[in-house]
C-alpha cells in the first residue's frame, strides 16, 4: 500500500508539471536566457540610429541582427526614477519615485521586480554593475541603492577610472556625476570599471555555458555618464574639428512655458558654467562623450563575442538600452532632466531567437515595455502590477502600434515643483505643464522640426492637432496614475543623502575636505 501511494504521488507531480508549466521552477534547456545590457546616459547618437560620426560597430551589429525601436522613450528623464520604472514595469506615479537616492522597497515594498520574477521561475538572476540607481561615479564599487530581492548575487566592479578620479578635468572642482567632466585615460580597457564589467560578464557566461542553469544576466555599464573617461585611443578616433556644436538662440526660451525654460537653464543646480562654453571647450567635451560611447561599444562587443563563442547566443535574448537620453548642446542644454527628444528618447534593441533580423519600428514604445516583453519571450506570466505592454507583436509586424504615444514625466523642482508630462507620437511631441495646463503647452512637429526648435502650441493652423493632443495626454496621465492591480503597498518617498569621496582626498574631523590630491601625482 505504501508503495502505491509513493507511485501515485510521483505520477501526480509529473502530471502537475506537464499540465501547468507555471508550477515548475527548475532549469530547462529549452527556455530562453536573457542578457540585459543597460547603459547610463546614452542617447541615440549611434551608427544604427543614423548618426554619421559616432563609431559604434558592435551595437550597430546587434541592431542589424535584431529589432531596433527608433521611437522608444523613458518614463522619467533621470537615472534612479527611470530605473525604478523599467525594473517594475510601472510609471513613476505608480512607483512613487520622483527623486534620486530612494530605495525601491521604501515606496513599493511588495513589488515583484524583473529580476525577482525570473528568480521565481527558476532562473539565476545576476547583476554586474549599475542597474538600480548609483551615484555615478560616487558609488562605484558598492551596491548603492540596489534591491536584494532582485538578484541571486551581485558584482560591483571598481576600476582605474575611480582610483584616478582626481585626474579628471571638470567644470567644478571635485564634482563629476552632475558636472561636465572628462579624461583621456592611460592604461587598457580592462583596467577601467566598464572594462571590468565586461570581463565579469564574460566570466559569468563561461560558467553558465557549463551548466544547465537558465539565467537573467543584467550587465549595467556606468558609461557614457560623466565623467567621460575612456582610454586615449578612443579619443584619437575623433577629429575634434568635425564635432558639431548646436547653435541655439536664447529667444527660444521666450516661446516655451517658464518651467520648460528653467529646466533648460537650471543654474541653481550649480550648472551655470555649462551654458556659456567656448566652442573649442564644448567640442572637447562632446568628443569625450563620443569617445566614451566607442569605448562602451567595445565592451559590448567583448560580451557578445563570448556569448557566441559559448553557443549561448542560440538560446539567449539580448536587450540593449539606456536609462534616458542626453543633451549635447541641443536647446542650449547639456545633460538631462528635460522633456525634449534628446532626453526622453533612448536606443532600444532586441536580438535573439524568435526575433526577426534587421527590422526597425517607429511605433511609440516605452522602457516599461521591456518587462512584459521579456516575460512573453521566455514564456513566463508577468505580475498583475506590470502595466507596460509586450513588444512581441511589433517583432512580427514593425508597423504595429501597441499605443498611440509614449509618456514621460518630469517635475520642475527649480520652478515651484511644477509637474510636466510629455507624449511622443509617431509624428508629434506634446508637453503639458501644470495639473490643468495652467503653465502652458508645447507642440513640435517632427515632420518639419526633428530638433524641436519651434514651439507650435499657439499656432492656429495646428489647433485641431493641439485639441486632440490635449485629450490624449490627459488620458495617458489618468491611466498612469491608477494604482496597478496586485501591487500592494504604496508608501511615502523618503530620499536620503549619500556622501561621496574622491580617492586620495583627506577630510578633517568635521568632514571638511582639507587636502585635494593633485592631478599630476
Amino acid at each position: 500500500m505504501r508503495k502505491l501511494i509513493i507511485i501515485y504521488t510521483a505520477i501526480f507531480c509529473i502530471n502537475l508539471i506537464s499540465c501547468n508549466s507555471e508550477n515548475y521552477d527548475g532549469a530547462d534547456s529549452d527556455k530562453k536566457n536573457v542578457l540585459f545590457i543597460m547603459t547610463d546616459d546614452l542617447n541615440c547618437d549611434l551608427g544604427s540610429y543614423n548618426h554619421n560620426l559616432v563609431i559604434s560597430p558592435n551595437i550597430d551589429n546587434l541592431a542589424s541582427n535584431g529589432s531596433l525601436f527608433s521611437n522608444a522613450h523613458v518614463q522619467w528623464p533621470q537615472c534612479g526614477q527611470s530605473r525604478a520604472s523599467f525594473m517594475t514595469g510601472m510609471y513613476s506615479d505608480q512607483t512613487k519615485h520622483t527623486k534620486l537616492n530612494v530605495d525601491i522597497r521604501t515606496t513599493i515594498p511588495d513589488v515583484v521586480t524583473l529580476g525577482q520574477r525570473f528568480r521565481q521561475r527558476g532562473y539565476k538572476s545576476v547583476r554586474i554593475g549599475k542597474i538600480y540607481h548609483y551615484d555615478n561615479p560616487g558609488s562605484i564599487g558598492t551596491s548603492s541603492a540596489d534591491d536584494i530581492h532582485t538578484w541571486d548575487y551581485t558584482i560591483n566592479p571598481y576600476g582605474r577610472d575611480k582610483e584616478e578620479e582626481y585626474k579628471v578635468k571638470t567644470l567644478k572642482t571635485r564634482a563629476y556625476g552632475g558636472t561636465l567632466s572628462w579624461l583621456e585615460a592611460d592604461g587598457t580597457d580592462e583596467e577601467q570599471t566598464d572594462g571590468i564589467v565586461a570581463t565579469e560578464a564574460i566570466e559569468q557566461l563561461e560558467k553558465f555555458s557549463k551548466s544547465d542553469q537558465n539565467f537573467f544576466l543584467a550587465v549595467g555599464f556606468f558609461k557614457p555618464h560623466t565623467p567621460y573617461v575612456a582610454p586615449k585611443k578612443y579619443f584619437d578616433m575623433y577629429d575634434i574639428s568635425e564635432i558639431d556644436i548646436p547653435q541655439m538662440n536664447n529667444e527660444f526660451l521666450n516661446t516655451i512655458p517658464e518651467p520648460a525654460a528653467v529646466s533648460l537653464r537650471h543654474k541653481a543646480d550649480g550648472k551655470g558654467n555649462q551654458y556659456d562654453l567656448k566652442k573649442t571647450e564644448a567640442q572637447e567635451i562632446k568628443r569625450a562623450y563620443y569617445a566614451t560611447i566607442t569605448f562602451l561599444d567595445a565592451q559590448v562587443g567583448r560580451i557578445i563575442k563570448k556569448l557566441k563563442k559559448t553557443g549561448l547566443d542560440k538560446n539567449t535574448i539580448i536587450v540593449f538600452s539606456s536609462d534616458h537620453g542626453y543633451h549635447l548642446g541641443e536647446q542650449g542644454h547639456w545633460q538631462k532632466q528635460t522633456l525634449y527628444e534628446k532626453t526622453t528618447r533612448v536606443p532600444l534593441i532586441f536580438s535573439g531567437p524568435g526575433i526577426k533580423k534587421g527590422t526597425r519600428s517607429n511605433s511609440p514604445v516605452e522602457l516599461i515595455d521591456m518587462y512584459p516583453t521579456l516575460m512573453e519571450l521566455t514564456g513566463i506570466k508577468a505580475p498583475d502590477h506590470v502595466v507596460g505592454k509586450s513588444l512581441v507583436p511589433i517583432f512580427n509586424d514593425s508597423s504595429y502600434k501597441i499605443r498611440n504615444s509614449a509618456l514621460t514625466r518630469w517635475i520642475a523642482t527649480r520652478f515651484n515643483n511644477v509637474e510636466g508630462y510629455s507624449i511622443k507620437t509617431e509624428r508629434y511631441r506634446f508637453v503639458k505643464w501644470g495639473e490643468k495646463g495652467e503653465y502652458g503647452y508645447e507642440l513640435y512637429d517632427h515632420k518639419y522640426d526633428k530638433k524641436e526648435n519651434k514651439n507650435l502650441a499657439k499656432d492656429e493652423s495646428y489647433k485641431s492637432i493641439i485639441d486632440s493632443m490635449k485629450i490624449e495626454i490627459d488620458f495617458r496621465i489618468s491611466e498612469a496614475r491608477k494604482k496597478p492591480k496586485g501591487l500592494g503597498r504604496q508608501l511615502e518617498e523618503k530620499p536620503y543623502k549619500r556622501f561621496t569621496y574622491t580617492p586620495g582626498d583627506l577630510y578633517d574631523v568635521n568632514s571638511k575636505r582639507v587636502y585635494l590630491k593633485p592631478a599630476d601625482e
